[in-house]
């Protein structure tokens, strides 16, 4: 297994994230993030990449596209050790993420806080859980975190061996099928309360 050489960064939660975001920089990991995610590592004196630089294409409608591109996802979901694969991302200059950190809107809380449907519709996370499906899907080359819990072990493991283990990506992989099993249920047992 390749070393880890990029991460993307895109959380809520904040929680560790600076300090885990310098330990992968010392480690010489290249660290993508977007928005409200990128301002805090900047400020916690992380050095960023902007994914609009990464994709060459602007955040958009109030920043309900910023992820949605061929050259992340492209970067997440290809096989490394496919031929024809390999030689695809080359051609559209596709670089390889090879760690994903992201955690959801928190849908719950907004909701709890009474908020009407326009404010709930607007914290349902579309990038967030596309990219750490795609990631999860492609466990055998992909690291996942959707827990800050994570964040000791995943930086445990690529100290020792430049990489996670397998067996952590399967782990972390079946985190996030039950996260997002969760949060689509959360989802649609609130819009099943409306009348419109």
């Amino acid at each position: 297994m390749s070393k880890i050489g990029r991460a993307l960064i895109s959380v809520t939660d904040k929680t560790g994230i600076v300090e885990f975001a310098k330990e992968l920089q010392n480690l010489g990991i290249e660290i993508v993030s977007t928005g409200g995610t990128a301002r805090v590592l900047r400020e916690g004196g992380v050095k960023v990449i902007d994914v609009s630089e990464l994709t060459g294409f602007p955040e958009i409608l109030e920043g309900r596209v910023k992820t949605l591109h061929p050259k992340i996802h492209g970067g997440i979901l290809f096989k490394r050790d496919k031929e024809d694969h390999v030689e695809t991302i080359k051609k559209h200059e596709i670089k390889p993420i090879d760690l994903i950190v992201v955690n959801l809107y928190a849908f719950a809380k907004v909701v709890e806080k009474g908020a009407d449907l326009d404010t709930a519709i607007e914290n349902i996370d579309i990038g967030g859980p596309t990219l750490i499906r795609a990631s999860a899907k492609n466990f055998k080359y992909v690291t996942v975190v959707v827990d800050p819990s994570d964040y000791s072990k995943v930086l445990e493991e690529i100290k020792q061996y430049g990489n996670t283990t397998l067996q952590t990506r399967f782990e972390l992989a079946k985190k996030v099928f039950k996260l997002t099993s969760e949060y689509d249920k959360m989802i649609y047992d609130y819009l099943s309360k409306i009348q419109l």
